[in-house]
């Protein structure tokens, strides 16, 4: 079996695209989007209907245009894969629990209207605390959540505390910035993306918490292959490739019988303060928010009635 496939195994394989024909190619389980992929799937041929679309039937309403085209591209997904899509919460109402919980009320809602029922579909929250907040309140009434620029521990203790379903430690971007801060590269075990992942397993699994684990932004195979039987792995299309391409064996390295730290209920003073101390997880997130909040504007400036 190919490096894919032998993944496949032991870890749920999730694409993080929206293109279509690479779903249909490499065939995983799940799929995840967020504003910066709907901008690129906003210039693919086979969504230039739905953009057009979202905007008629938003009378005028941006926001409402934005959600309704992510929702497209989210049922065209749910075509191709046997589980859920993420559809993610406009980044701008990160530090806002009413507004996101609003508009993850909105985006269930498009759902329905489209015949998707919530047991297909995750709402991707950014991990800030009001964003964990309103993660807790959604999966209290059934609505399950993925959260979502998670760099630093706190968060990641805080999200199981909330009862999350699903978190996405961010592999790449954790790694992108200790290689610019030390002025070095890191392999293997070292890499401080893979080694921030295994620790949050490993205290996920030690304390029973149910939260899945899906690490997110990888840059190279070896950070997938030092994270195999992680519970979940979002993948882009380029690298999901490569694993398919690539023979030899993809031993398991994350195990449930893990020993992790003991577990700490996180305050939110604790939590702002423990985010706050972590210098990396601190920018990144910040960083993060701005990056999709600017994605999701050109989003904005694509709909006809924009240009």
């Amino acid at each position: 079996m190919n490096k894919l496939e032998q993944l496949k195994h032991y870890t749920t394989v999730v694409a993080d695209t929206g293109d279509l024909e690479a779903i249909a190619r490499l065939k995983p389980y799940d799929a995840t989007t967020n504003p910066s992929l709907l901008l690129k799937a906003a210039s693919l041929p086979n969504y230039e209907e739905h953009l057009q679309a979202s905007f008629n039937e938003s009378n005028g309403d941006i926001g409402l245009a934005c959600d309704k085209f992510s929702v497209a591209v989210g049922c065209e997904i749910l075509k191709l894969i046997p589980g859920r899509i993420s559809t993610e919460v406009d980044a701008r109402l990160s530090f806002d629990t009413q507004a996101m919980l609003s508009r993850a009320y909105r985006l269930i809602d498009l759902y329905e209207s489209a015949g998707i029922g919530k047991d297909r579909i995750l709402i991707k929250i950014a991990s800030t605390w009001e964003g964990v907040r309103a993660a807790e309140i959604l999966e209290r009434e059934g609505v399950q959540t993925n959260l979502t620029l998670l760099f630093s521990f706190a968060q990641a203790a805080a999200c199981a505390d909330a009862g999350a379903f699903l978190i996405s430690p961010f592999v790449g971007r954790i790694y992108d910035w200790y290689k610019k801060a030390e002025g070095r590269d890191y392999q293997g075990a070292e890499d401080p993306g893979v080694q921030s992942v295994t620790r949050i397993y490993q205290y996920y699994k030690a304390n029973g918490f149910n939260t899945v684990v899906m690490g997110a932004s990888f840059r190279n195979l070896n950070q997938i292959e030092k994270l195999a039987g992680c519970d979940r792995l979002t993948i882009s299309p380029d690298l999901l490739q490569q694993l398919s391409d690539s023979e030899g064996n993809l031993p398991r390295l994350l195990k449930q019988e893990g020993i992790g730290e003991p577990r700490e209920e996180v305050s939110e003073s604790a939590f702002r303060w423990q985010h706050n101390e972590d210098a990396m997880a601190t920018e990144k997130l910040a960083e993060g928010i701005r990056q999709f909040a600017r994605d999701q504007e050109k989003l904005e400036g694509l709909l006809p009635g924009k240009r």
